[in-house]
């Protein structure tokens, strides 16, 4: 029989690397979720916030002392309790001294400690001072009473505590973000006032709903002064459910003819916003703005003046804009994801998350209670044997000199315990003194009365509460102050277009044979007179105005547009089209007409077809354009005709043969694209020879004009009527001698 093989040990343990990855992955993740990222509830804390406070106390850095380098402070944080980089570490204790960062600063600092311009601007932990604000005191004053529970720190040479004894809820009244593993946390910073009116109510009434909460926080309170515009239903909805979001913006004031911004939404760097306004300005995408300063100072942390053009720059219409393009308006997500009293991470409403600080307040004041119940009865204990020496005081002199085991001998003689018996042997000699007895029986009553007191606030849960309310009253009144961002309900900012930026003024737009278009200001330009490129002329002209767009048809029958106040200047030869759109291979632009997007158009082909359109339809940002006019072999676009009242309007045609037609508007169909209806009747065996040479639309009152050669016939509305027919009609021949015609205008 052959001896069992007996498994020999390496030193190591084999597992699959899918269990070990998968179980180093959770132990990361809840690390960075407990540890790191999400603060606790009961002091509204991350681990390293709480242990800067704390070491800086135990250095002695309170609000009334004189402040050390800060390098001193982070060295005691990471050599004792926070075994991490000391950059971070000192970037957390300069967050906590910013006033633009924190709503209740919990350090005070000397020195460079960063702007609001700039918050990571500040000097090295080498050149700091610090120590901590009187706030701090909220933290740290129960600390040594017995609230809290202590743990061994990363090395088991120091103790360090759990959490803070916060009397206050500091989670609300600073906030704080996090990012863990899976999870955020998103708090908004609250006003201390607000915030314990709450917890008194909720005191008060623990029925209370979040609707009943929300009478006293009105709203998250940041550090600037800017504006909260979300409203009061989405606030409440907000702290029902503890998800959200809240948007701030920028407050400003008319100085003159300037603008001047005061106030910026929290974390928002007046530099990047005068650098945001600025881009707009150098891609004249914001001509309503002539000039912008930066005058912030010392007194005036935040003043941008902006210089409008003009007195008639809509003021209300400009902001608006520039809150929608900048950081003037910032929406900041609410995620009150936080560590509760079970140790867990979950969302919290308002309500939840107050119930529980002030179940944690509860157990933090019974603790302090007792601790210190527990001291006044050991007090009276000791107090109690040491009178008992004092009033037999020659007999036990007289034991503690003959006896050689004088402590048992007390003990027996005068029935105390080991605790009494210590401390009278500890006594001094001058504590004998004949006064020492009253001293004694009066810090006896003293104490007696005050242990009356702690057993009745911790037998009575009313004077335990009342106890709590008085606390949190006082605190208040020691730290609150007025809010600072006041709430006001507005809808968001909406950017404004393009067109809506220029200014409304009269625009000719040209295009020359070869395809180059500019826009001359006004609309008495005589395109005709204008210089144009070697063996380049003049193919058609548009009036509209800077507001407006221009639409261009090619040799396809397809559209493309572009916003007037964005073509280049008739001063020079203008810009190939080319550049700005793709045409098809072969495809030249024929026509242009401009409008706004409700004005109604002819549009019609040189083989006697078209159709009614709206100018909306000729529009697209598609550089390939979109497919409008659709042609018969051979057939030409002609020129566009706006159509002013469709019931009075007169659509009237004319071949190069001399043929004309007026017909009522109505009778043409409105499509959107297409070929449209027969406009006037081309017989087939002509159509190689005879074609439309243009399309006009004619209004009562108004004048139409034939063009033969060098001779201009001119027809009134009335003067049409002999050549009045049906749409699709031959139509009645002009006048010998006029039988060329070249084209047609309306006056």
């Amino acid at each position: 029989m052959t001896d069992p093989v007996r498994p020999v040990f390496h030193g190591f343990e084999q597992i699959p690397l899918r269990e070990y990855a998968e179980r180093a992955y959770l132990d990361y993740s809840m690390y960075v979720v407990l540890d790191r990222a999400l603060p606790f509830i009961g002091d509204g804390l991350k681990p390293v916030q709480r242990r800067i406070i704390y070491a800086m106390s135990e250095l002695g850095l309170n609000a009334g002392a004189k402040p050390k380098k800060s390098a001193r402070t982070v060295g005691d944080v990471i050599g004792k309790y926070h075994p991490h980089g000391d950059s971070a570490c000192y970037e957390a204790m300069v967050l906590m001294a910013q006033p633009f960062s924190y709503r209740y600063p919990l350090v005070e600092g000397q020195g460079n400690f960063g702007s609001s311009d700039d918050p990571k601007s500040f000097a090295a932990m080498r050149y700091t001072e610090s120590k901590l604000t009187p706030i701090a005191e909220v933290l740290l004053g129960e600390l040594g009473h017995g609230t809290v529970d202590w743990t061994p720190n990363f090395d088991g040479t120091l103790e360090e505590p759990t959490w803070m004894p916060a009397r206050l809820p500091h989670l609300l009244l600073n906030g704080t973000t996090g990012i863990a593993v899976g999870m955020a946390t998103d708090v908004p910073p609250h006003n201390l006032n607000e915030i314990v009116s709450a917890c008194v109510r909720l005191l008060d009434d623990p029925d209370a709903t979040t609707r009943d909460l929300c009478e006293h926080v009105l709203g998250p309170d940041y550090p600037t002064p800017a504006e909260i515009i979300t409203s009061r239903s989405d606030l409440l909805q907000m702290y029902e459910t503890g998800l959200g979001s809240v948007r701030a913006r920028a407050i400003y004031e008319k100085d003159g003819a300037n603008i001047v911004i005061t106030a910026l939404p929290y974390q928002a760097s007046p530099g990047k916003v005068i650098e945001q306004i600025a881009t707009q300005m150098r891609a004249k995408k914001l001509p309503w703005l002539e000039d912008i300063r930066d005058e912030s100072d010392h007194a005036n942390p935040t003043r941008i003046v902006l210089v409008p053009r003009s007195n008639r720059v809509d003021v209300e219409q400009l902001m608006g804009h520039l809150f929608a393009t900048t950081d003037m308006e910032k929406s900041f997500r609410v995620n009150i994801n936080i560590i509760g009293l079970d140790g867990r991470p979950q969302v919290k409403g308002l309500k939840a998350l107050l119930s529980e600080w002030l179940t944690f307040r509860t157990d933090t004041v019974t603790r302090r209670l007792t601790h210190r119940l527990d001291k006044v009865e050991r007090r009276l204990h000791l107090l109690e044997g040491l009178l008992v020496a004092f009033l037999n005081l020659d007999e036990v002199i007289r034991i503690i000199r003959t006896e050689d085991e004088p402590r048992a001998v007390l003990m027996a003689r005068f029935g105390l315990s080991e605790e009494q018996t210590d401390y009278i042997m500890e006594t001094r000699l001058r504590q004998l003194a004949r006064l020492e007895e009253m001293k004694i029986r009066g810090e006896q009553d003293e104490l007696q009365k005050e242990r009356e007191q702690l057993i009745a606030l911790l037998g009575s849960k009313a004077k335990l509460k009342k106890l709590i309310k008085d606390e949190l009253i006082a605190d208040a009144k020691k730290f609150g102050d007025a809010r600072r961002s006041p709430l006001v309900a507005r809808s968001a900012a909406q950017a404004l277009s393009e067109t809506e930026l220029v200014a409304s003024e009269p625009m000719t737009v040209v295009i020359s044979e070869k395809g180059w278009v500019r826009a001359a200001k006004g609309h008495e330009i005589d395109a005709a007179t204008l210089s144009y490129r070697d063996g380049d002329s003049l193919l058609g002209a548009a009036r509209g105005r800077s507001t407006q767009q221009v639409a261009f048809l090619d040799s396809t029958g397809r559209s493309y547009s572009a916003l007037i106040h964005s073509l280049p200047s008739a001063r020079g030869n203008g810009e190939p089209l080319t550049g700005r759109f793709a045409p098809v291979a072969g495809a030249s632009f024929q026509t242009l007409a401009a409008g706004d997007n409700d004005m109604r158009f002819v549009l019609a082909s040189s083989h006697g077809y078209g159709f009614v359109t709206r100018f909306e339809n000729l529009t697209g940002r598609n550089k390939a354009g979109k497919a409008m006019l659709s042609l018969t072999p051979n057939a030409k676009v002609l020129q566009p005709a706006q159509v002013g009242d469709v019931e009075q309007d007169r659509v009237v045609a004319v071949t190069n043969v001399g043929h004309l037609l007026a017909f009522p508007v109505n009778e043409l169909p409105e499509l959107d694209k297409g070929k449209g209806n027969k406009i006037i009747d081309i017989p087939k065996a002509k159509l190689g020879t005879e074609r439309v040479v243009a399309v006009a639309v004619v209004a009562p009152g108004t004048t139409l004009s034939i063009k033969s050669g060098a001779r201009t016939m001119s027809l009134s509305f009335k003067e049409l009527e002999p050549y009045l027919g049906a749409r699709a009609t031959r139509g009645g021949l002009l006048p010998r001698g006029w039988q060329k015609v070249e084209g047609l205008a309306v006056e």
